[in-house]
């Protein structure tokens, strides 16, 4: 059996899970089995939301200077926000000695790499929207062929349907839109204007300015096209 195979029978094992922390495992067992030394496994927060509630499992030591506290995890951070938009897993890597404009300012891979280098995988979860998570793997010698990557891509994915199959975790986060406010930005991205969709969902120009507001709030967006962008981004609406 070939270590593709396995990542492939862990999605079996999953399927009859009921216990979260045993899924949890599955899906770090292959990564700690190919060299990580750090795993964090968690829902991504909607803007200027707090990440604190959506961990699930945050094993990230500051190989500089002691620990990364839960409570710490950077939500701005590049590995996270790369998550975002993200639709295939990725795989970096940063090595000690290069120009400080050459690395990836990202304080995950900084604390991963400590003195030296580090090489880390980041897996967008995008399978329940509109709910986002990722699973990061980081370690000075973490190897995943590309096969590996794509098996393990797709038992991460699988893990997190069971884990919402479970209740473990939900589709909606703190700071979704609603249903109207994601209907008329769904429609403003199409070019309908507010007229259009006063027209369509039989409401008032003045409550679609309403809900465009609103979910502007929500998205910390600065314009019209920055709303609809950040609703895309965070898996709000579909074209």
């Amino acid at each position: 059996m070939t270590r593709v195979d396995e990542l492939f029978d862990c999605v079996q094992v999953i399927a009859a899970l009921t216990d979260p922390e045993q899924i949890l495992n599955t899906i770090e067992e292959p990564a700690r089995s190919r060299g990580a030394t750090h795993i964090l496994m968690t829902g991504l927060p909607m803007p200027n939301r707090p990440i604190e509630k959506l961990l699930l499992r945050v094993q990230w030591p500051d190989m500089r200077s002691g620990g990364l506290p839960m409570d710490q995890v950077p939500v701005s951070d590049p590995v996270l926000n790369m998550c975002y938009t993200g639709r295939h897993p990725v795989n970096w890597h940063l090595d000690a000695g290069r120009e400080p404009g050459e690395i990836i300012t990202s304080e995950l891979m900084l604390a991963a790499a400590g003195p030296g280098r580090v090489r880390l995988v980041a897996v967008p979860v995008q399978e329940i929207n509109p709910y986002q998570a990722c699973v990061i793997a980081a370690g000075p010698d973490l190897n995943f062929s590309n096969r590996e990557l794509v098996a393990y891509n797709y038992l991460c994915a699988m893990a997190w349907r069971r884990l919402l199959a479970i209740g473990r975790v939900g589709r909606s986060r703190p700071g979704d839109l609603s249903a109207r406010e994601r209907r008329v930005l769904e429609l403003t991205a199409i070019g309908k204007t507010a007229a259009d969709i006063a027209q369509m969902l039989k409401i008032s120009q003045r409550t679609v300015h309403a809900h465009l507001q609103n979910a502007s709030e929500k998205l910390k967006a600065s314009n019209k096209t920055h709303t609809v962008v950040q609703a895309l981004r965070h898996t709000q609406i579909e074209l």
